[in-house]
């Protein structure tokens, strides 16, 4: 019998709060965190919308000369595991830091050190480019940099699969937890790269929202028939995961459990789903198995809902076709509305807001949906958050290369 995991500890770093419960304030109220670009002159870009993170400051939660050597997106994940840390009330358990471990979600990495450093080396040569450009820049820097500020001495991996990366991680770290590979673990997603290189290459993608740049607070809007694009956003989810059986020993106050978790790869195109979701229906269905949930039993699906034309028809067949009728049911948004699209951090953030979603019986809202697309013809939750007791919920995500992500989430008892 696989042992329960539950989730401990959250901590939030967001386009629309820099804390969980900042952030989930902002879902309820229908909150959007998108604006004009500001980390650069975007004037010429045929995109010039972000959700980009506001009133951040990493002293709050690292000395000034340590965030000195940290790109942002390690900012965002050092500042979410500290919160998350002390929610966990790990400061003061007492544990083995030999058996806290680490696995973190992230896809671009440092970008915007790339970018500084690279224009440094065309500039002025190799010599003059700044010492710390690799372990600035490298993905797995947030893991380690959390690991240094919290001395935990556990495994620290990094996790890369596109936008399904916090998914997968805490996924993956799930099953780390079950197999008594460590007691705690540090997980989820975080990401930074809101830079003129990857906004400039989603847009030559024609990934990104183009018609709302003077209107940026409605640029994102999942299944609306007037949706064109998603929109970029950065920011940082953390869990502090243990089995049941530990946070118990140490009397931690227990948030959810972590029920089921499935994967999958489509095999089909590096930037877009199979037309028919048949990678994501296996992911959902692998993660009720593993669950042991039937899919009558949920009743709250967080879609990855991107707000591109190709995403969101197809993830809606992809629920009707697992969850059959019952998907005519249950209630389905998509809180990218309202975050934007943070890449690795997404599943993260999301499954924080499904932990919140059950334990304040509030379905949360997909804004700025005005009319549905007719191919998306599920309840999507449109524009404000609906009441109803919430006993399981899960929470999908999909990454370029046919990444598909889905965790399932459960009411503590």
């Amino acid at each position: 019998m696989k042992s329960k995991v539950v989730i401990t500890g959250m901590g939030a770093i967001s386009p629309i709060g820099n804390d969980v419960s900042t952030l989930w304030q902002a879902i309820k109220d229908g909150k959007s965190g998108v604006g004009n670009i500001t980390l650069f002159d975007a004037s010429a870009y045929d995109s010039r919308v972000a959700a980009e993170v506001k009133d951040f400051d990493a002293s709050l939660y690292m000395d000034k000369k340590d965030a000195r050597k940290m790109a942002r997106f390690t900012q965002f994940a050092v500042a979410a595991s500290v919160q998350a840390w002390l929610d966990a009330g790990m400061d003061k358990a007492g544990i083995d830091p030999d058996r806290v471990a680490i696995m973190l979600g992230n896809g671009i990495g440092g970008i915007e050190i790339f970018e500084q450093s690279y224009k440094k080396l065309l500039e002025s040569g190799p010599s003059r480019m700044p010492p710390m450009t690799v372990p600035m820049m490298i993905m797995n820097e947030a893991a380690g940099n959390i690991a240094m500020r919290l001395n935990v001495h556990g495994f620290a991996f990094t996790q890369v699969t596109a936008c399904a990366s916090g998914t997968d991680a805490i996924g993956l770290a799930m099953d780390m937890i079950r197999s008594g590979r460590a007691d705690v673990i540090i997980t989820g997603g975080c990401e930074a790269a809101i830079s003129t290189f990857s906004v400039g290459g989603f847009c030559m993608l024609k990934a990104l929202s183009t018609a709302y740049n003077d209107d940026p607070t409605h640029a994102s809007r999942p299944f609306d028939k007037d949706r064109d694009g998603f929109v970029i956003g950065e920011g940082a989810g953390i869990f502090i995961i243990e089995s049941e059986e530990h946070a118990k020993k140490r009397g931690a106050r227990i948030h959810a459990e972590l029920a089921g978790y499935g994967a999958s790869c489509d095999a089909y195109h590096l930037t877009g789903p199979h037309p028919e979701g048949v990678g994501g229906v296996k992911a959902i269905k692998h993660a009720l198995t593993d669950a042991g949930i039937k899919p009558e039993e949920v009743q709250y699906y967080n879609a990855h809902g991107t707000s591109t034309q190709m995403n969101d028809p197809i993830e809606t067949k992809m629920i009707k076709a697992v969850f059959g009728d019952h998907a005519r049911k249950m209630k389905v948004s998509s809180t990218k509305g309202s975050t934007g699209h943070l890449i690795a951090a997404a599943g993260a953030i999301e499954a924080i807001i499904c932990v919140k979603a059950i334990q304040d019986s509030l379905y949360p809202p997909t804004i700025n949906l005005k009319e549905a697309d007719p191919e998306c013809d599920l309840d999507y939750v449109p524009n404000k958050p609906v009441a109803g007791n919430i006993e399981v919920a899960a929470s999908g995500s999909l990454g370029f290369g046919g990444h598909n992500g889905v965790l399932v989430i459960r009411k503590y008892k």
